[in-house]
C-alpha cells in the first residue's frame, strides 16, 4: 500500500519536507535569538542610562560623535545661550507638554541644543522662562539627534515660528544662523521651575517595532514548519485512501496516478 513512497514524485516531496522543516526551525530560532538580543540590549541600555547619571561629566568634544557607547553619558560644555525654541507634543509621566530648547553657543562657534526642561500644556513661548545670561557651563546627558517619526518625536510640519518637531541638527540648522552640533543634552537639573527631561536609551536598543517584528517572524517560521508537516500528512493520507480504493476496485489505476 505504501509502495507509492518509492516513486520519484514522493522522493521529491520527502526531500523537500526534510529540507524545509529544519530550515524553518533554524530561521525561527534565529529570529527568536534576535528578539532576545534586543530585549537584553534594552535592559543593558536602560541600566547604562541610570549608571551614567552618577558618573563624572566629560567635555563634550571627548564624547562626539554620539553612539551607543556615549549616548546617555554626562557631558559638559561652556558658552552663551542664544536662540530659544519650543518642542511641542512631548509627554512626561503621562502628561502632555513641551520641551524648552535653547541653543548654547560654544567657543568653537557651533551651537549645542540644550533641553533646559519640560513644561505642561500647549507650547507657549510666554510660559518658557528666559535662559540665563552671560557665560554658563551646562551639564547633562548626551543624546543623539532625533529622527522625525521615532517614538515620541513628531513628524508633522507647518509648526509656528519658534517651534521645532524634532531635536535634530538637520532641522535646527535651518532655524538658526550658525552651525549646530549633531547632538543635544538634557540638563540633569531643569532651570526655573521646569521639570528635567530624562535621558533616552540609544537608538536601536529598545523594544521598538523592529524587536516585535523579529518576534512576529519567529512565529511565522514555526507556523511554516507546522504547515509543511500538515501538508505532508494530508498528501500521505490522501494517497493511502486512493491506494485502498484502487485495491478494492473502486478507483481506476489511471485516476489514482494523477491524484495529488
Amino acid at each position: 500500500m505504501y509502495r507509492f513512497l518509492l516513486t520519484s514524485r514522493w522522493w521529491g516531496i520527502n526531500i523537500f519536507v526534510l529540507l524545509a522543516i529544519p530550515f524553518c526551525i533554524f530561521m525561527g530560532s534565529w529570529q527568536l535569538s534576535r528578539f532576545e538580543a534586543r530585549v537584553q540590549d534594552h535592559r543593558d541600555a536602560t541600566e547604562q542610562v541610570r549608571t551614567d547619571r552618577h558618573e563624572a561629566a566629560s567635555p563634550l568634544r571627548e564624547l562626539l560623535p554620539v553612539d551607543k557607547a556615549t549616548s546617555g553619558r554626562q557631558a559638559t560644555a561652556t558658552g552663551r545661550y542664544g536662540k530659544q525654541l519650543l518642542v511641542p507634543d512631548r509627554d512626561l509621566d503621562g502628561r502632555q507638554g513641551f520641551y524648552v530648547l535653547t541653543l548654547l553657543r560654544t567657543d568653537g562657534g557651533k551651537a549645542l541644543p540644550v533641553v533646559r526642561g519640560w513644561l505642561p500644556g500647549s507650547a507657549d513661548a510666554a510660559k518658557a522662562p528666559a535662559a540665563p545670561g552671560g557665560e554658563v557651563t551646562v551639564t547633562g546627558a548626551l543624546q543623539a539627534s532625533e529622527t522625525p517619526g521615532d517614538d515620541g518625536v513628531s513628524a508633522r510640519g507647518g509648526l509656528p515660528a519658534g517651534q521645532t518637531g524634532a531635536i535634530s541638527s538637520a532641522q535646527l540648522v535651518n532655524l538658526v544662523p550658525y552651525d549646530v552640533y549633531d547632538a543635544w543634552v538634557t540638563l540633569d537639573k531643569a532651570d526655573s521651575g521646569m521639570t528635567a527631561v530624562p535621558a533616552k536609551a540609544p537608538t536601536d536598543s529598545g523594544l521598538d517595532l523592529k524587536a516585535f517584528q523579529n518576534l512576529g517572524y519567529t512565529g511565522e517560521w514555526f507556523v511554516f514548519a507546522g504547515f509543511v508537516v500538515f501538508m505532508w500528512f494530508r498528501l500521505l493520507r490522501r494517497e493511502v485512501e486512493f491506494a485502498r480504493d484502487a485495491e478494492m476496485g473502486l478507483v481506476a489505476e489511471d485516476e489514482r496516478s494523477v491524484a495529488v
